[in-house]
């Protein structure tokens, strides 16, 4: 697989933005800060632009809310809407993956690790990015033909299709 260099996973939600890197060859993800989103979005913008260039990031991944039923609502075209602004803000590559239920999952996960609500509460939206990174990044070694963590072989396939921006 070549190589995927540093990604950014976005998760968009109302109040927050969770955020997650990946390694600087794109084969893990991890956690990595939550922004706030009570001011304008052109300041959202900058500041993502900055981590981005602070980090040496290469492309970004954004989750899309899509509906149980796979479909695009609402909430979903106003992430799409605020993932044109980010890729026009960055001049970077931007793609979506399937966010699906992730909030649900990273709350669960850090409810098994008994932390305490205030701290669920702030790392939440980036635990959130961070499993969205994971799944874009093991989609694509499994579309390269690579072993996904902890895979023995890569399946064929992916369940989560990402979409680059048009």
């Amino acid at each position: 697989m070549s190589r995927l260099g540093r990604v950014l996973g976005v998760d968009v939600g109302g109040r927050r933005i969770g955020l997650a890197v990946s390694d600087p060859l794109g084969w893990t993800a991890q956690p990595y800060r939550t922004l706030e989103r009570g001011r304008e979005e052109a300041a959202t913008l900058a500041e993502l632009r900055e981590i981005c260039r602070r980090l040496g990031v290469e492309r970004i991944v954004v989750g899309l809310p899509r509906t149980l039923r796979g479909e695009i609502g609402p909430q979903a075209r106003a992430v799409e809407a605020f993932a044109r602004a980010l890729a026009g803000a960055t001049g970077l590559p931007v793609e979506f993956e399937d966010e699906r239920l992730t909030t649900v999952e990273a709350e669960r996960a850090m409810l098994e690790a008994d932390l305490s609500r205030r701290r669920r509460k702030r790392a939440v939206d980036r635990t959130a990015a961070a499993l969205i990174l994971q799944a874009y990044l093991e989609r694509r070694r499994r579309q390269a033909g690579g072993k996904a963590r902890g895979e023995e072989e890569a399946p064929g396939g992916g369940e989560s299709a990402g979409e680059p921006l048009d």
